[in-house]
């Protein structure tokens, strides 16, 4: 008897955690919905910070856009940020038609002189509707041929790999991950840009590395500490090649 009261103790205790845990999950995914139709690209998101950036920096600036990976990027590791006169950009779930249309706030305005730019895993997910690989690409190309007109160089960083997508059940990924960066990888050499190759750091020949990874598709504190050192060798790649010619203003 004393088990079976103990175990409806602990049942008990655990109950309003799942539900507290669950009405938070309902409740933030209530406001992204809400922001789909009220502020579709998240232009508000940086608009503080990006107005509260000095206007003098110690060393060259990089600015990293993306989702929720860039995202969570800064969140584990900030230091990887701060220390290094970097800016991270990165919004959860975003797609690059998003991305395209806050890319002058969120990079151009912020006068960087490498802009890394981490995008798809999202497009291939149908965050924000059904995409081919093409306008993925064109999107891509977009948000290139913007930085380079104003004297920006460029990182096209690879989509971290992933055998699945937990939010969308039953979607191939992995083909679809390696047909788009072997096309950023082509497209990064057609156009004097750096390659930054984070799949080939953090995948087991399957998927993620599951050390680097809680979820199969996000780094952990792990995964970031690995990519750390490809992003190191992109931005001094990036930095020795000489600054695009930017368009007259």
């Amino acid at each position: 008897m004393k088990t079976i009261l103990l175990s409806l103790s602990l049942a008990a205790v655990a109950a309003p955690t799942i539900a507290k845990t669950d009405d938070v999950k309902a409740s933030a995914a209530r406001q992204a919905e809400e922001r789909l139709h009220t502020d579709w690209a998240w232009l508000g998101r940086y608009t503080e910070a990006n107005a509260e950036l000095p206007a003098g920096m110690a060393g060259p600036r990089v600015v990293f856009i993306g989702d929720s990976i860039t995202q969570g990027w800064f969140d584990m590791a900030p230091t990887f940020f701060t220390d290094n006169n970097r800016i991270g950009r990165g919004i959860g779930g975003q797609t690059t038609p998003q991305m395209v249309l806050r890319f002058r706030q969120d990079v151009i305005d912020l006068k960087p002189a490498v802009v890394q730019i981490m995008a798809g895993t999202n497009d291939i997910a149908g965050n924000t509707g059904p995409m081919t690989p093409d306008q993925s690409k064109a999107n891509i190309m977009t948000m290139a041929e913007l930085a380079r007109a104003h004297g920006i160089r460029v990182i096209l960083a690879s989509i971290p790999p992933a055998a699945n997508f937990p939010w969308r059940p039953g979607l191939e990924t992995a083909d679809k991950i390696v047909a788009m960066n072997s096309w950023l990888k082509g497209y990064a050499a057609q156009t004097g840009a750096t390659y930054a190759d984070y799949w080939t750091a953090l995948h087991d020949g399957k998927g993620f590395r599951a050390s680097l990874t809680y979820d199969g598709v996000h780094p952990n504190k792990a995964g970031y500490a690995v990519m750390g050192p490809v992003a190191e060798a992109a931005i001094r790649a990036s930095l020795a090649k000489p600054a695009p010619k930017a368009l007259a203003q």
